[in-house]
């Protein structure tokens, strides 16, 4: 086994965020949700589009493809984590997300819709095969972190993680930028090519620096002693193990709930802050991507200064602010009319993103027994718990906006959960002061 805080391995594993975070900004947060309702409305239908025989509202459509994604990854993590404490190859399902989510962007480059081709429902399932691929990967590059971190460290490295890919995913999306703003330089006539083309980058993008991370990480330690059931069975036999585990753990288990609720919100948001404004504001693309990377850039700093502030007020009271933050980014959602008030919110957006992110994974991982063999088997348990928020998130936003047919009223719905979010982790700091003894993280 590798020693713990090693600088080589430690740069490598952030590498993977700045591999495929590059997914994260293009695919989900800026140019394809801009080119997506661009290209699905139109002056006969509005917003509307049929997905296999059914009619959906267009930002309605992307978010339940969304769901359903995060939906199947939910499934399917326990039975793959468990194959891979089994066998000890995570870094090996790490390689086939990788692959999967890198080349489903890439046939993202087919996504047209006009007088001779509309492969949208197509590439609706290669959407949300990426989604797939990029939740697939992370749960095994999450479960690294206890294995290459001593417990005093693991802020500081999940900070760094976030840090990376927030910069490598504003690298190449100011390459794309470039193609997508000023086309006549490189001597582009299609429309269409550049957004399309930067689909393709991120795929090349995304399995190129992966390559990093495989190079230096271990492949993962077998731990066949703790399975002695079907290992199909077992994935869910071990998270059930797990839940086991969290519940004579107090601070956990109370812990557990409130990043529940408050993901449902933190997710969502940041997977339909595009589609918002383009739709609801009917900003122009440039705008949309630069607002974007000023979250991106903003967010870059926040997980750092997160980082420092749980050292001096610990990890809980952190939470809580930023989850108060949060419900201010709802309400302010909601009468928000103006591009310059949009910009004002991505600001407080981006300095709460990567923050809250970084610190509920960090402060999870103190929370685990340390030194454990199946550390896949725990992150397991945390993406399943994250993905059904996600889930549960997007459906809901995905509904209101096709009943009301107002991602206004989505977002204010979606405060609820980060109030309740909060008053789990105020519970849990009153637990706290009560319980000293029991308090594992600060």
């Amino acid at each position: 086994m590798q020693a713990k805080n090693d600088k080589r391995t430690i740069r490598a594993w952030a590498f993977f965020d700045w591999a495929n975070s590059a997914y994260n900004l293009v695919i989900t947060s800026t140019i394809f949700p801009a080119y997506y309702v661009a290209i699905t409305a139109n002056e006969k239908n509005g917003s509307r589009v049929t997905f296999f025989g059914h009619s959906f509202v267009n930002t309605a459509l992307s978010d339940y493809t969304l769901a359903a994604a995060y939906l199947i990854i939910a499934l399917l993590l326990p039975i793959l984590t468990s194959i891979a404490d089994y066998r000890g190859n995570k870094r090996l399902f790490m390689q086939f997300f990788t692959w999967l989510g890198a080349i489903s962007c890439g046939m993202l480059y087919f996504f047209q819709i006009n007088a001779t081709t509309n492969t949208l429902e197509t590439s609706m399932i290669f959407f949300g095969l990426a989604a797939i691929g990029y939740c697939g990967g992370f749960v095994f590059y999450n479960s690294y972190l206890p294995e290459i971190a001593t417990l005093d460290r693991q802020d500081e490295v999940s900070a760094k993680g976030f840090t990376y890919g927030y910069i490598g995913s504003v690298i190449l999306q100011l390459i794309c930028f470039a193609f997508v703003l000023e086309p006549g330089w490189f001597g582009i006539v299609d429309k269409s090519f550049p957004a399309r083309l930067s689909f393709l980058m991120v795929g090349v993008w995304w399995i190129g620096f992966a390559y990093i991370p495989f190079s230096v990480l271990p492949k993962g330690s077998p731990n066949a002693t703790t399975h002695h059931k079907n290992i199909i069975q077992g994935g869910f036999i071990e998270l059930g193990k797990v839940w086991q585990q969290v519940k004579r753990m107090p601070v956990l288990k109370r812990y557990l709930p409130a990043f529940f609720f408050y993901s449902m919100g933190v997710q969502t948001i940041m997977l339909v802050a595009a589609s918002f404004g383009a739709k609801e504001l009917h900003m122009e693309q440039s705008k949309l991507i630069a607002t974007i990377l000023i979250i991106q850039l903003v967010a870059i700093g926040g997980a750092t200064l997160m980082s420092r502030l749980s050292d001096k007020f610990g990890n809980i009271k952190v939470l809580s602010w930023v989850v108060l933050i949060w419900i201010g980014v709802c309400i302010g959602a909601y009468f928000t009319k103006s591009d310059v008030e949009f910009y004002v919110l991505a600001g407080v957006v981006g300095l709460v993103m990567g923050g809250i992110q970084s610190l509920s994974r960090s402060t999870y991982s103190k929370y685990i027994p340390q030194g454990i063999t199946d550390s896949a088997s725990f992150f397991s348990f945390y993406d399943v718990t994250e993905k059904v928020a996600i889930v549960g998130g997007m459906f809901s936003f995905g509904l209101i906006d096709d009943l009301t047919n107002s991602m206004r009223n989505s977002a204010l719905a979606l405060g609820s959960y980060f109030v309740v979010g909060l008053l789990l982790l105020l519970s849990l700091l009153a637990y706290q002061r009560k319980n000293p003894e029991s308090l594992q993280v600060s």
